[in-house]
Formats: structure tokens, C-alpha cells, sequence
């Protein structure tokens, strides 16, 4: 809504008609005191105001609200057909109007101007409303944030707490597990030295006798063999700094150590070289041992058994990565020629106590993949199998060169 003002009502009548005519919505004042009262109580988007009017004059009415915060911004044209000269058309616009229009006026160029004005106080008001949102809307996030900032504090504070208490359950646990395995197996030792010297001394001529000993003295060694296992295991969440490891170093060691199964065995290994990668030596040794040791106790019938070590730097830590010299991780594969498995049983061969053979054929704990797989994923690794049941197994590993915090 505009604002008309003039102390002659004529003029104002001609002003509100024409105003009118193009849709334009308009209020009236017949002197500057009425003006101002209305102005305070109405928010207007423009003021057509009268220069010369009895009591408070055009030039006074402007000076007041351009000294009010609330009225200053509504713009004001002056119009007049009798101050028209240039000394009042200065005062008129260092008193804040935004126009001075004298008479004979244009009409077209007046609604123009008045029509801009209009649309320059409803940009306003939109750009006040929108204002007004974003200033909630940050208000809002902030206190979102505020508060997620103090969730997280909290939960990070609680999570700390669980970890501290985790690592300590944790030592307490290594602690127990190598105490009770000690202890247990000390009464084995026992077992195993007096029920064999019980065979020698006093079972020699008795063949049922000394076959429920050696059966004894076997369930003994399987129990020793699976303390062992699960203390390995345990240790496995022990924290240890990585090292550079020469892994061909490492296989060799293990090889060694099957020497003697090895040459009893008949057994061939083939081996290509091996990188140099961060680890924890003693651990892929515990790798290495295991599969090559699965490989020679899963050998079945096969005249010459054959185990194939092969590595070769990937780009990608994937098991299908593709073969680069530059490449950021290597693949391992321990491959064999003997009874093999089938592959719809891939996902229990790494589950802790699942074994896939009759143990009284081959002995073993149903641990040592598990500890393999753990191992792996400490190294920031992977490890799968491929294999059919009487055509071997490969058991492929990826490995990243450099350690992976």
C-alpha cells in the first residue's frame, strides 16, 4: 500500500483514482500531523507527500521519519506544483526523499516509478522472510550441532572407557590363557611319561593292553597339540610393532622345520621368490607353517606330493588384482596335489575348531586356518581357497608391502 499525501483533496482524489486504475492500493492523509499518525501504525511501501502544507510541511514530515529506525527505509517522492524551485528540490533530497517530481506531471513516468518502488518493497519483504529462515535455520543446525558436537564428546569419552577396560580383559585374558595352558599341560606331561612307562615296564606281552595305551598317550598328544593351538590363537590380539621381513627367509625356516616330513613324504616344493613386506615375522611364519604343513598332512595317496609357493606384486589389494612390478601388494599362493575339499565348504575352513576330515585319519585341531585368516587380517590382508575335492588346494593370499595403520 502507497501513501497520498496533500492538504488539497482534489488532488488527492485525481492521484488515488489514476493510482487505482492500474491496481495499485492506496491510503490518504490530508496533512503531515495525519501522516504520521498513520505511518506509525501502517507500513507502507512508498509515500507520495505534498511539498507546502499548513502545519507540518512536506520537508518537516520526511525530516521526522528519516530520524524514526522503523520509518527511514520507506522511500518518499515529493510532488509539487508550486516548490519548484531548485533550492527546495535540493532540500527535498537531502531531507531523504528518493524522488522530486514537479508539475505538470507524467503520469506514465509516475506509476513507473511507483510501480518499482512497489516491487522493490516486496523483494524486500521477501528478502526480510528469507532472512528470517536461514537465520532459524542456521539457528537450528547450530543447536543440532552443539549437540551432536556433545553426543559425540560423550560417546567418544565412553568409547575410550570401553577400550581401556577391553585392553585390560584382554591382557587379563592373554594372562589366564598362558597360565592355564602351562597348567594343563604340565598333568599331560605326566600322563603320557607314566602310562608309557607303564607300556614298558609292565604291558610288554599284552597287545590289547598296550593298544589302549598308545590310544591313551595319543588323546594325550591331540590335547597338548590343542592347548598349544588356543594359546597361539589368544596371542594373536596382542599388539607388536611390524618389522621389514624377508618372507623368503621366513619359508625357508619353516621348510626346514618339515625337513624331516618332507624326505619321509617323498615330497617336492617348488618355490618363487618372495617379497620383502612389513609384518610381524613370527606370525606369517605361523602362516606359512600351517598351510605347508595342511599341505603335507592332506597329501592322501599321491605317490609325490607336490607344494607350489608363488608370489607376484598386484595393483590392488584383490585377489584377482592385476599383476604390476610396481604394484602396492603381493599375492601368495601355497598350492598342493593332495585330497583337496570341496568348495561349498570354503566358509568353514577358517572357522575356528571346523575341520572337514575324519581326525582319526588326520589328526589336527581344526585351528591352524583360523589362526592363518587371523594372522592375514592383522596384516591388513585377505586369504581364500580354491580347491576340488581329490585335485588339491591353493590357498591365496594378498598382502600389502608397506603396513596399513
Amino acid at each position: 500500500m502507497i501513501l497520498i499525501v496533500d492538504d488539497i483533496k482534489a488532488n488527492i482524489i485525481a492521484l488515488k483514482k489514476t493510482l487505482e486504475l492500474h491496481d495499485i492500493e492506496v491510503d490518504t492523509a490530508e496533512s503531515g500531523e495525519e501522516a504520521l499518525k498513520k505511518i506509525l501504525k501502517t507500513n507502507y511501501c512508498l509515500i507520495i507527500m505534498d511539498v507546502q502544507m499548513p502545519g507540518l510541511d512536506g520537508f518537516e514530515v520526511v525530516k521526522i521519519l528519516s530520524g524514526n529506525k522503523r520509518t527511514k527505509e520507506i522511500p518518499v517522492i515529493f510532488l509539487s506544483a508550486i516548490s519548484i524551485e531548485k533550492k527546495y528540490i535540493f532540500k527535498g533530497y537531502e531531507t531523504g526523499a528518493v524522488d522530486y517530481v514537479t508539475k505538470p506531471v507524467d503520469i506514465d513516468l509516475l506509476i513507473l516509478k511507483v510501480k518499482t518502488f512497489i516491487k522493490i518493497y516486496e523483494q524486500k519483504n521477501e528478502l526480510r522472510v528469507m532472512k528470517d529462515l536461514l537465520s532459524k535455520e542456521i539457528k537450528i543446525r547450530k543447536e543440532a550441532q552443539d549437540n551432536l558436537e556433545i553426543k559425540i564428546a560423550e560417546r567418544t569419552k565412553e568409547l575410550v572407557l570401553k577400550n581401556e577396560e577391553l585392553e585390560l580383559k584382554n591382557h587379563e585374558l592373554q594372562q589366564f590363557s598362558w597360565v592355564v595352558s602351562h597348567d594343563l599341560n604340565e598333568p599331560i606331561r605326566k600322563i603320557q611319561i607314566f602310562i608309557k612307562i607303564i607300556k614298558e615296564l609292565y604291558l610288554v606281552d599284552d597287545e590289547k593292553a598296550i593298544d589302549y595305551v598308545d590310544r591313551t598317550v595319543k588323546s594325550a598328544e591331540r590335547m597338548q597339540t590343542l592347548i598349544t593351538d588356543l594359546l597361539a590363537y589368544s596371542r594373536l590380539s596382542s599388539k607388536v610393532e611390524p618389522e621389514k621381513t624377508d618372507l623368503n627367509v621366513v619359508l625357508q625356516e619353516v621348510l626346514s622345520d618339515f625337513d624331516y616330513l618332507i624326505e619321509r613324504k617323498n615330497a617336492v616344493i617348488k618355490t618363487s621368490e618372495l617379497p620383502v613386506i612389513d609384518s610381524i615375522p613370527s606370525q606369517l611364519r605361523q602362516v606359512f607353517q600351517n598351510l605347508i604343513g595342511n599341505a603335507l598332512k592332506f597329501s592322501g595317496n599321491v605317490e609325490t606330493p607336490v607344494i607350489k609357493i608363488t608370489s607376484e606384486l598386484i595393483k590392488t589389494k584383490d585377489f584377482d588384482g592385476e599383476v604390476s612390478p610396481d604394484g602396492k601388494y603381493c599375492r601368495i599362493i601355497v598350492a598342493d596335489n593332495g585330497i583337496g575339499f570341496d568348495e561349498i565348504y570354503l566358509d568353514r575352513i577358517f572357522i575356528i575348531f571346523q575341520s572337514l576330515n575324519d581326525r582319526q585319519t588326520y589328526e589336527g585341531t581344526g585351528i591352524g586356518l583360523a589362526i592363518a585368516k587371523k594372522i592375514i587380517e592383522k596384516h591388513n590382508g585377505l586369504i581364500t581357497a580354491k580347491s576340488q575335492s581329490g585335485k588339491g588346494a591353493s590357498f591365496i593370499m594378498v598382502l600389502p608391502l608397506k603396513y596399513e595403520n
